[in-house]
């Protein structure tokens, strides 16, 4: 399996990025709310049955993937509600040709992007005072991402931009 793994904070164009990625190139788009919306079905965000049921869901489907020539992006906004060991197991045990692509922008974009209609559609972080919370609480450290083999500042770059610049990557 090839991965691209998409990270960045919230509201950094991951999906619409991963979007144009996967219509240019044919590779799968396995957008990270598809997962947490299905479990959120289920439990809270945040509790220890949402945990477990993301992380094993997400394993499912990426150990399936693994011993296939699939092509896959994966996209991801690092925060402490996601076990360090799950990342570990993505980069280290997967087995999977792993392209690690953060994708930045400033905390004034940020907050700008964050109550679009198209971040609504799929349960996204919107509340802006939320996101200031959690972002002062530190909620978004960890889990360590523990290698980046390139990084777009999509401020200045456009999804298409970006798109070619992980193609030529």
């Amino acid at each position: 399996m090839k991965l691209v793994f998409l990270h960045g904070p919230a509201a950094a164009g991951k999906y619409t990025v991963g979007r144009e990625l996967a219509a240019l190139t044919g590779f799968e788009l396995y957008h990270n709310h598809l997962v947490v919306d299905e479990v959120l079905r289920e439990h809270a965000f945040g509790t220890p049955g949402f945990i477990a049921g993301r992380d094993r869901r997400w394993r499912e489907h990426l150990t399936a993937a693994a011993p296939t020539d699939r092509r896959l992006i994966f996209t991801f906004n690092p925060e402490n509600s996601v076990p360090q060991a799950f990342i570990d197991w993505l980069f280290s045990e997967l087995g999977a040709t792993l392209l690690s692509v953060e994708l930045k922008l400033s905390e004034a974009a940020i907050e700008a992007r964050l109550a679009t209609d198209q971040r609504k559609q799929f349960r996204k972080l919107v509340d802006l005072e939320l996101y200031r919370r959690l972002r002062a609480s530190g909620t978004f450290a960890t889990p360590v991402i523990p290698r980046t083999d390139l990084v777009i500042d999509t401020e200045k770059s456009s999804a298409a931009e970006s798109a070619a610049r992980i193609i030529k990557h």
